[in-house]
Order: C-alpha cells, then structure tokens, then sequence
C-alpha cells in the first residue's frame, strides 16, 4: 500500500488544490493555484468558472507527474469544494452562461427579505433545515435565469445544467456524461428536502426553477465517473464528494454524534455531529447534511461565518499592513491587549447567528495611538468572537461541547489558538494532520475504492499536535465579550439607520 496514494481536489474559495495523500492521512505533494476574485457590485462577488477548470487541471496534472516521478500509483480521487457557490451552463456546449456567483455574494438580499415578508422561511426551513439568506444556492439559481438574456427560456427547455462547484468539475472531468452531485452539496442549496433525500417540488415551484436544471443526488462516498486521461494523463475513478465543510468534518473523523469541528478557511464553520435526528435550531443555526453513505444520512448543527482567513487576506491584500498571514502570530503576541478595538468583519453581511445580508463592517474603539499592530490584534479576536457567537448559540439549543477540534489555514496560527480557548473556555485541539477539508475528500473515495475498510482505519489516522487550554479568568472574557458584543451592536444600528436613510 505504501505506494498507492488518494488525490484530493480541494476547489476553494481563492485557490485550486490537489493534494496526494499515504494511507496513513499523511500529504506527501500538494499543488496550489490562486484565482482571480470578481467584485462586480456591492457584497457582489465572482469566479470565472473557466479560471477555475483551468487551474483545478493544473493542479491535477502536477499531482499525477509527482505520483508518477517517485513511482507511486493513484488509487482514486476526491473532489472537496466552495459550497453554495452557483454555476449553470449550456449542457451542449459545457460553457457557463454567467460568472459563478459566489457564496459570499449579496445580490439577492432584497429577494429574500420579500419572501420571509411573504411567510415562506418557516416552509424552507421545515424542508431544508437552512434560512432563508442570499448565502445559499437556490436564490442565486433565480437571478441567474431572470437577469442573463434567455436562459430562463433555456432552461425551461433543459437546455441548461445547475451545479455547486463539484458539479460542474465532475461534469467536465465526466466530459459531459454525468450531470451529478452528493447530499451534502445538495443540501446547501436551499431546494433540498433533507428529510426525504429528494429535490422538493414545492420550493422549485415557489422559486421558479425547472426541475431539469438540477444534478442527480448520490451518497457522498460512491461512484462519481472518473477524471479522463487525455485530461491529466492518468484515468482515475472518482469515488468520494462532500461539500468543504462536511468534507472537513470526516477529515476530524466526528463520525460521532456530539463530536464537533471548526475550520478556519475564507470563512469559519462549526459543525456538531448529531447521528440519523435533524434536530432543529431555535437560534439560527442551521440544519444540514453531515454526509449520506450506503443511503443512511448523517444530520448535524451548522454555524456559519462569512469572513475569518478572509479578513487576513483583506489584511495582506486590501490593507497591505502585513506581507503574509504568518506575520499575524508575532504581531499579537507583542500586544498587552486589544487596547479596546473591536473589528466586525461584516464585509458581505453576518452569518449565524445574526444573517444579516446588508450589515457592512467597522473598526470600533480607535484612537490616536492605534496603530497596525493594533488592527491585526483585532483581526484576529474577531474570528473567535464570532466563533464564540455560534457556541453561545448551540449552548442556547441544549449543547456544550467539551471540547473542539480545529483545523484550516488560520490553526497554525499558535495564538489565535490559544485566544479561541480563552473565549470559548474550551479545550481546542489541533491535529497532526491540519489539511482536513482534503483529507476528508480522500477518505470517502477511499471508503469507496476499498482503500478504507471501515470507520476504524480512519480514526486510527487521527493524531493530535497539540492542545490549547483556556487560560484567562471569567472576568477577564466577559469584558472582552462585552466590547464584542457593543460592537456587533453598532453595526447592526448603523444598518437599521441606513436602511431609513435609503426610505
């Protein structure tokens, strides 16, 4: 076995990955492309699907070379990625119709307040587990077919194929045989029924979508087609989906109910393992697919949170304060405090628990002597804050988690870490193996291709690297959630009394 290797397509937010992995969890090669962010409007934001085939093809093709150059062989393939993120394109051509829109994207704030005015959320929630919020596929889907001339028409007569990011890779890997997806992306697009496994009738027809626009729903560990040879060199069988966060939910290996994650990519996302019961939030949390294998659905409680790696991408790239994000640990840990700075990092709106689309983000508590050091500080703080928000909210749903494994690119980050524990007053561990939204795409196809014979092996893989203690007294985090909490506030004010003004 040491020889055979899983490959993960690892389709995000701001890059295209392809990471080879040993039986053991271990990467052994990891190829990596950035690609290019559209902001075409206010909270409006775009890919060129187009940029993202080419540079997943690259990727890939580089992890075949490498396998190939050190004689190892590739087993089977993975495919995680940006969920909610919308494309459709022409079913005879292959060609996308529009830019992608990006789960970011606000556009269609106002649409979705007229049908919460109109009483729907109560109907999508009850069936989806989701709220009704520009975030998720199914609104995109709308605006895409009533604002690109004619594709309304064409779908109307299946000219037309809607995917999340791991349909449309599959599609082109697939050379236009399979039109499909995996419950977990399905789940995410707001026209999925979770309790049923199926596509729901009635919000297709409150939402206006043609049923023949929608991928074919299969377990997230099953056969997916297989990527072509004359596309990176090798034929390889696709054997595992899953949307990046349930994807870095299995990498955790929390196959088990009351186990959680919380990843720090783009944005950041808690998800709770709750076994076969979708327990419904009475906070805004959400409800959603964990994963689906052999046809058994695995439910959890999901918090959402639009900006965490991202408002340090804002910091490198918008800013130019910092030339990487490693130079956020140092800079940190040589401030005393956060001086009273509050940074809320609603650049396209605030997730779980607020959802509020048209929130806008601010800098609370400056000074004359605030200065970089201090911003970074609070660029960092306003990660966990917001975390803290969706524990807060699951603790209000009857759970408390006695501990969180984390991962993502923000983890590596030792005091973030260690400030996440002080303000959850939970143990944060984590793991060897950080790569987990990857890792859990390479798990499934290896649940799969047989690779994996059960659970077991998985959780044998998982090792820790260290574990972070809380280490401030009561006091101390209750004064700094109270600035938090002031802040978020202001925020929320400000949007209400923007919202007059534009009345």
């Amino acid at each position: 076995m040491s020889g055979q290797l899983l490959l993960s397509i690892d389709q995000g937010t701001t890059s295209s990955r392809a990471i080879l992995f040993a039986k053991d969890g271990s990467s052994v090669f990891t190829a990596q492309r950035e690609f290019t962010q559209h902001f075409t409007g206010s909270g409006w934001v775009e890919h060129d699907p187009e940029e993202i085939w080419q540079t997943t093809l690259e990727v890939c093709k580089k992890a075949v070379e490498s396998a190939a150059s050190n004689g190892q062989t590739i087993v089977a393939a993975g495919i995680t990625n940006q969920r909610e993120t919308t494309v459709i394109w022409n079913r005879k051509t292959g060609k996308a119709i529009h830019n992608a829109i990006v789960w970011q994207d606000r556009r269609t704030a106002s649409f979705c307040s007229e049908l919460k005015e109109s009483g729907y959320e109560p109907t999508f929630t009850a069936k989806t587990g989701l709220l009704i919020d520009p975030y998720f596929s199914g609104t995109k889907i709308k605006w895409l077919l009533e604002n690109v001339e004619g594709a309304k028409e064409s779908a109307a007569n299946g000219e037309l194929a809607f995917g999340t990011m791991d349909s449309f890779l599959l599609w082109r890997f697939n050379q236009g045989n399979k039109h499909i997806t995996d419950a977990t992306n399905a789940s995410r697009t707001l026209l999925y029924n979770i309790h049923n496994n199926e596509w729901d009738s009635e919000l297709l027809s409150i939402l206006d979508i043609p049923a023949s626009l929608l991928p074919t729903v299969q377990d997230s560990s099953s056969d997916f087609g297989t990527i072509a040879s004359d596309l990176v060199g090798q034929e390889i069988p696709i054997g595992g989906v899953a949307g990046d966060q349930q994807a870095a939910t299995f990498g955790q290996v929390c196959l088990e109910p009351g186990t959680i994650k919380s990843t720090y990519g783009t944005g950041c996302f808690v998800i709770l393992n709750t076994g076969k019961e979708a327990l419904p939030s009475n906070n805004k949390l959400l409800t959603t697919v964990a994963y689906r294998l052999d046809g058994d659905t695995t439910y959890a409680i999901e918090g959402s949170i639009f900006i965490a790696g991202a408002a340090v991408q804002w910091l490198r790239d918008g800013l130019g304060v910092i030339k990487s994000a490693e130079d956020t640990e140092s800079i940190a840990t040589r401030l005393p405090s956060n001086q009273g700075t509050y940074l809320v990092p609603a650049f396209t709106g605030l997730g779980a628990p607020y959802w509020n689309p048209d929130a806008r983000g601010a800098l609370f508590g400056l000074t004359r002597d605030t200065g970089i050091e201090t911003i970074v500080r609070a660029t960092l703080e306003s990660v966990a804050f917001q975390t803290y928000d969706l524990f807060k909210a699951m603790a209000d749903d009857g759970v408390t988690p006695t501990k969180v494994r984390v991962d993502g690119g923000m983890v590596h980050n030792n005091w973030f870490c260690q400030f996440l524990a002080d303000i959850l007053n939970t143990p944060v561990e984590r793991p060897v193996q950080t790569e987990t939204t990857a890792l859990g795409a390479a798990y499934l196809a290896g649940l799969h291709c047989g690779f994996y014979k059960n659970h077991d092996d998985l959780l044998a893989n998982w090792q820790l690297d260290r574990e972070f203690i809380p280490a401030i007294d009561a006091q101390e985090r209750d004064h700094l959630l109270q600035g938090w909490k002031a802040a978020v506030a202001g925020v929320i004010h400000q949007t209400e009394n923007a919202a007059k003004v534009q009345d």
